[in-house]
Order: structure tokens, then C-alpha cells, then sequence
């Protein structure tokens, strides 16, 4: 939440109907002001009544959009239990391995193109300036901008990748003959796995055996909760079997997973932090060995990091998702029933308690076992 506006000071003269929206400092703000996260947000509000406004305009786009427009839909925030209107993160639309490299996985832009014509519409000032910031975001953000289907650079891929050559990718064509060798996964449904079609596939995306790879097609809101914090809500009803979100996040190696959780675990006993970290486990077949995914969406993550649990399962199924070419599957949620519009988003976060005092959980299911799932990471 940002403070109220500034009392009168020197920089107070620098409002829009002075030099204004010309002078440096302000042409310097439209630039700035997206890439600050809240507390330097809210600090260089106190600075100028102009500053102020324009921070705020940023904390009201923030909230009304928590993916960055990365999605086929908004996604907004809704609180009216306290005063945060928004919670930050970096967003991603699919799993990423981070660089230390790589800058723009400590900042990403996250406000209005045009913030300075949010000062009013006779703005000449504002309308000239407002296109400043659009390339200079979208060259911060480029890294999370992809293709989903175009760009290889979003997945894992092994040496000799495999693809199809359908025109149109059916499990059975019409003359009944083996179709799609994309989809030839024996026994994978009922195991929590989907096989799709993968980057080298000559289908594009409109094909139907990619329904993870479409990005969000279901309107979702995050909305505050006195005891969860903020919780994942569907904004529409959506039918069973339908494709919601998948868990995106950084992919981390066990010993980054187990460092990351040790920090986790320890800001938590003060009782203000939630981590995202999520580990899963693919076993094989002989069920003598596992693949193990560390997928931490704590900092950087989609909207999916908003999801809690439920210990009566939920009304989300997760699947692995293999695609064609693909070294890695990425964990998918899907509706196991018909979810109504304003119904929470839960899944099961496992039946594993190895610490008697875990944190509390607030499901409210018939059959809650009082604690979270946890175990040894």
C-alpha cells in the first residue's frame, strides 16, 4: 500500500502544470517507476505529488493484472482484508533455469506503457513520453516472451529429438490405423501422465493433442483470504478435464532445492512467509528409480505458485506433461471436476508429515488433518 501524498516541498513545484512532465525527473520516472518493487515504489512517492500519482497508477495496473499480459487473459488481484494490493513476484509463463548471469531475473517491468498519460488526457506531454517505456519493457521482459510452440528456447530438448509429421494429430485416424506416435504413452493416463506433441512436431498450435501449451484460456483472480493469504479463485465455471495452469517456476538441482528450503524454513517460523518450492517425483515403471523436478516459484513463478491445499485432494488434478523432444515434463493442473465461478483452486500437496509441528492448514475440508504435508526435501 503506498502512504499518502507528500506534504509541500521543493520538488512539489515540479507538478504537471509547471515545467512538469518535460523536466528530466519525470521522463527518468515513466522509465523507472514499473521496474522498483513495492517498498521503492512506495519510497519515491513520498518524494513529489506527481511521483505519487504515478506510483499509484503502477500499484493500480499491478492489481489488475498479475501476469504481466504473458497470458491469454488478465488475472487480477482482489483484497479486502488489509492493505497490500497486490503481492510481487517475477513472472514466467513456463519453467525456467536460472543464470545468475542473467539481470533480468532479479527485476522485470511490471506497470502501464503509457504511465504518463495516466496524469490526464490532455496531456500532450504524457502522450508523447508514454511510448518511452513500452520497447524498454518489452527488452526487459523478452526473456519470458516466447512462443510456445515457435520457439524451442522454452524447453529441455534431447540430442535426437523425436517429432511427428501429422497434418492433424489424432491417437486413431479415421480409417483406423495407429495415429499420432506423439500419442503412444501406454497406460499414461491413469499414472497422472499426458503425452503431447513437442517443438519439432510439424503441427502447430492449433493442434488438438497441445492443450497444455496454449497458455491460460480460463479467467482466473487471486484473491486475499484472512487465514490462506492469497488464494487462487476461478473467475468462470470450468468443466472437468479442462487445462487451468501449469506450475512454473525455476528449475533448481536437489542440492540448490535443498539449500533454498533451508533458508525457507527458517523465514517461515517467524510466521510471515509462504515458499513455493515444489519437488516431483516421476517414478519409473520398475519402480526401482525416480526422476525428480525441483520447480521453486517462490520468486519467480506464475499464478499457479497462488494455488493451496486441500486435504480432501481438491477439485485439481496435476499431470506430468511429456512433449515430444522434451528432456523434462512440466507439471500441469487440471480441472478433476466442474469448478464454479468464485470456487477456490486446491490441490493435494501430498500425505507426507514428517514435522509434527507443520504449519497449519487451513483448508476447511471435512476430513483436514490439521497440519500442511511435508517432508525431507
Amino acid at each position: 500500500m503506498l502512504p499518502p501524498p507528500p506534504k509541500k516541498s521543493h520538488l512539489n513545484e515540479l507538478g504537471p502544470k509547471s515545467q512538469g512532465l518535460n523536466h528530466p525527473l519525470f521522463q527518468c520516472a515513466v522509465l523507472i517507476l514499473p521496474w522498483l518493487n513495492p517498498q521503492e515504489l512506495a519510497t519515491i512517492s513520498f518524494t513529489c505529488k506527481t511521483l505519487h500519482q504515478l506510483a499509484l497508477s503502477v500499484t493500480l495496473h499491478r492489481s489488475l493484472d498479475a501476469s504481466r499480459s504473458f497470458e491469454n487473459l488478465p488475472i487480477p488481484f482482489h483484497n479486502t482484508v488489509d492493505q497490500y494490493p497486490y503481492a510481487y513476484f517475477i513472472y514466467t509463463p513456463s519453467q525456467i533455469i536460472p543464470s545468475p548471469s542473467f539481470p533480468y531475473l532479479q527485476r522485470q517491468s511490471w506497470g502501464p506503457n503509457n504511465l504518463l498519460s495516466q496524469l490526464g488526457p490532455n496531456s500532450s506531454q504524457g502522450q508523447a513520453l508514454s511510448g518511452s517505456s513500452s520497447s524498454d519493457a518489452e527488452m526487459g521482459c523478452a526473456y519470458f516472451q516466447r512462443s510456445r510452440v515457435a520457439d524451442d528456447s522454452m524447453w529441455v530438448s534431447v540430442v535426437g529429438e523425436s517429432a511427428c509429421v501429422c497434418e492433424r494429430c489424432l491417437k486413431v485416424t479415421e480409417d483406423n490405423v495407429i495415429g499420432c506416435p506423439c500419442m503412444e504413452l501406454e497406460g499414461a493416463e491413469w499414472m497422472g501422465i499426458l503425452s503431447e506433441c513437442g517443438p519439432s512436431c510439424r503441427c502447430g498450435l492449433e493442434c488438438g493433442n497441445r492443450p497444455s501449451q496454449r497458455g491460460i484460456r480460463v479467467q482466473l483472480k487471486i484473491v486475499r483470504d484472512v487465514r490462506k493469504g492469497w488464494s487462487l479463485y476461478a473467475a468462470q465455471w470450468i468443466q472437468r478435464g479442462q487445462f487451468v495452469c501449469e506450475y512454473a517456476g525455476e528449475l533448481l538441482t536437489t542440492k540448490e532445492a535443498r539449500r533454498r528450503q533451508q533458508i525457507y524454513d527458517e523465514l517461515a517460523s517467524g510466521g510471515h512467509f509462504s515458499s513455493a518450492l515444489l519437488v516431483v517425483r516421476e517414478h519409473l515403471p520398475s519402480g526401482k528409480a525416480c526422476l525428480r523436478i525441483n520447480i521453486d516459484a517462490t520468486r519467480v513463478g506464475n499464478v499457479a505458485r497462488f494455488i493451496n491445499h486441500s486435504c480432501d485432494g481438491g477439485n485439481l488434478s496435476t499431470v506430468l506433461v511429456r512433449s515430444s523432444g522434451a528432456l523434462l515434463p512440466r507439471l500441469c493442473f487440471f480441472a478433476s471436476k466442474d469448478i464454479n465461478e468464485d470456487e477456490e483452486l486446491t490441490f493435494s500437496y501430498g500425505e507426507i508429515r514428517v514435522k509434527p509441528k507443520g504449519l497449519q492448514c487451513f483448508c476447511g475440508s471435512s476430513c483436514c488433518l490439521g497440519t500442511l504435508p511435508s517432508e525431507h526435501t
